[in-house]
C-alpha cells in the first residue's frame, strides 16, 4: 500500500498534469508502488457529491499528500481548496498558477467588470451576450494564489513545473526527508558569459535574434541582459533546467520569469527594475513594466490601474 494521495486542479490549463506525465518511466513505479491515488479528477471518475450525487456537501477522501494545481478565481475553487486542506496532511501547490497566480492572474491588472464585458460582449462573439450568473461559480474579486486562501506546506512553481523536481518532492515525502530543490536564481545557474555592464543603456525589444554563434556552445554566448534584452533571470527562481542551461537560455531567448520570484514574498517588478539599473540600463525604456508580473500577479502584486481624471478646463 502506497502513500494515499489526492490531486486537484483549480483554475489551470492542465499543463502541470502533463508535467507529471513527463516524469516518464520513473512515473510507473511512483503510481504503482509509491502512491495510492484516492482522488484525481484528471485521472479517475470520483464525484465531489458521491458517485450518484447523493451527497449534500463537497467531499474529498482523506490523504497523506495533496497536490493542487491552478489558481483560485471563483467560489468553487475556494471550496475545493479548503476541502483539500482539511483532508490532506501535507498540501503541495504545484505550478506557478498555484504558487503565484500565473497567467490567469493577469486579469488582476484590469477592472473585473470591464474584463468580463470584454470577454462576453465583444463584437467577435455576441454583442448582446450576458455575463453568465446562473449555474456557474461566482467569481472572486481577483485571482489568488493558493497560499492566500489556505496554509500550503510546500510550493513547487513552474510553467510548467520541472518533472524531475516533481518526482524529487514525491520521493522525499515518502522517504521522510527534505527535498533537494534549487534555491538560487536562473542567473545563478546560467552558463552564459558575463563581461560586466552592457554596451546598451536601453531595453531592446526581442524582435531580432540575440548575438550568438549558431550551433556554438551556450557558454560562448554573452549574457542576454548585458546585450540589452529583458532577461528576467536575476529575479526568477531556478528550476526550469532539465540538465544544463535554463530552458529559455538554451533556446537563446531571454528568461520570461515563469518560475516566479527567487525569494518568498519577492516582487519581480521592483527587483527587475533594480537589476536593469545595476546593468546600466534605463528602466524607463521598458514599454510595459507591469508585464514583468505576468506570472506573479497574485498576492496583491498586480492591480487595476486607476484612470486619470482629466481636469476640466475652467
Amino acid at each position: 500500500m502506497g502513500v494515499t494521495t489526492a490531486l486537484e486542479w483549480l483554475g489551470s490549463c492542465s499543463g502541470c498534469e502533463i508535467a507529471i506525465l513527463n516524469i516518464g518511466e520513473d512515473l510507473v513505479p511512483l503510481i504503482t508502488e509509491t502512491l495510492d491515488i484516492v482522488h484525481a479528477p484528471v485521472l479517475m471518475d470520483h464525484k465531489y457529491f458521491g458517485q450518484c450525487g447523493e451527497g449534500v456537501t463537497l467531499t474529498i477522501p482523506d490523504a497523506v499528500v495533496g497536490i493542487v494545481t491552478g489558481g483560485v478565481s471563483n467560489h468553487e475553487h475556494v471550496e475545493v481548496l479548503e476541502e483539500m486542506r482539511e483532508k490532506c496532511k501535507v498540501l503541495i501547490a504545484l505550478g506557478t498558477c498555484a504558487t503565484h497566480g500565473g497567467i490567469p492572474a493577469l486579469m488582476n491588472g484590469w477592472n473585473q467588470q470591464e474584463g468580463w464585458q470584454d470577454i462576453f460582449r465583444t463584437a467577435s462573439t455576441d454583442p448582446g451576450a450576458e455575463i453568465p450568473d446562473v449555474e456557474v461559480p461566482a467569481p472572486l474579486d481577483r485571482v489568488y494564489a493558493c497560499d492566500e486562501k489556505v496554509k500550503i506546506d510546500m510550493q513547487l512553481p513552474g510553467c510548467p513545473p520541472n518533472p524531475e523536481l516533481i518526482a524529487e518532492v514525491i520521493i522525499s515525502l515518502v522517504e521522510g526527508r527534505d527535498p533537494v530543490l534549487p534555491g538560487k536564481s536562473v542567473c545563478d545557474t546560467c552558463p552564459t558569459k558575463r563581461e560586466g555592464k552592457g554596451a546598451v543603456n536601453k531595453v531592446k525589444r526581442f524582435i531580432a535574434n540575440a548575438d550568438f554563434k549558431p550551433g556554438g556552445p551556450i557558454d560562448e554566448m554573452r549574457c542576454l541582459l548585458e546585450q540589452g534584452y529583458m532577461c528576467m533571470g536575476p529575479v526568477t527562481a531556478a528550476g526550469c533546467a532539465k540538465r544544463g542551461a535554463p530552458s529559455c537560455i538554451s533556446a537563446r531567448v531571454p528568461c520570461r520569469g515563469c518560475f516566479g520570484p527567487v525569494r518568498k514574498g519577492g516582487n519581480q517588478l521592483l527587483d527587475m527594475m533594480n537589476a536593469l539599473a545595476s546593468n546600466g540600463i534605463d528602466y524607463k525604456s521598458v514599454v510595459d513594466r507591469r508585464s514583468i508580473l505576468r506570472f506573479s500577479g497574485a498576492h496583491g502584486r498586480l492591480r487595476p490601474v486607476k484612470k486619470r481624471v482629466e481636469r476640466e478646463e475652467k
